[in-house]
């Protein structure tokens, strides 16, 4: 069961106090974005669950197959770009999204192990809800 996640802010700024559970971290903009640059952005709080969730299933599915997997980075960025080439846009100068992964993978692994968890790596939870149709649902809540 998952916890539910509470975002709140004070009266100004743009600086979020994120909290799950017992857990508490900020999210806040870049100073160049008006924010003050107190924590990640939400862009790097997505890239962060993306690492997060391909990190502990590139783990599980090694651990399983008893593979010498030693250590797992994963760096991420998220960039826009005009989609001048996609055939699936509606529109030519449509702007996508584009997140890209470098994993690095520690251990000595064979080559047919190492492109298994590349494989692997797309089939993190958190990954094929990025590639999924998602609707969200909003409502307003009477404050407390």
């Amino acid at each position: 069961m998952s916890r539910a996640v509470t975002v709140s802010a004070g009266p100004s700024g743009l600086r979020q106090i994120v909290s799950v559970g017992p857990h508490q971290l900020l999210s806040d903009e870049p100073k160049g974005a008006g924010g003050g640059d107190q924590g990640p952005d939400p862009y790097e709080l997505l890239l962060a669950a993306l690492g997060s969730c391909t990190n502990m299933t590139l783990r599980i599915y090694a651990e399983r197959k008893e593979w010498p997997l030693h250590e797992v980075r994963v760096v991420l960025k998220h960039s826009k770009s005009y989609a001048n080439d996609c055939a699936d846009c509606e529109r030519p100068t449509a702007m996508l999204d584009r997140i890209e992964r470098q994993i690095t993978l520690v251990g000595e692994l064979t080559e047919e192990q190492r492109q298994r968890l590349l494989e692997v790596a797309n089939l993190c939870p958190v990954h094929r809800t990025l590639i999924s149709k998602i609707e969200i649902q909003t409502r307003l809540a009477e404050p407390a």
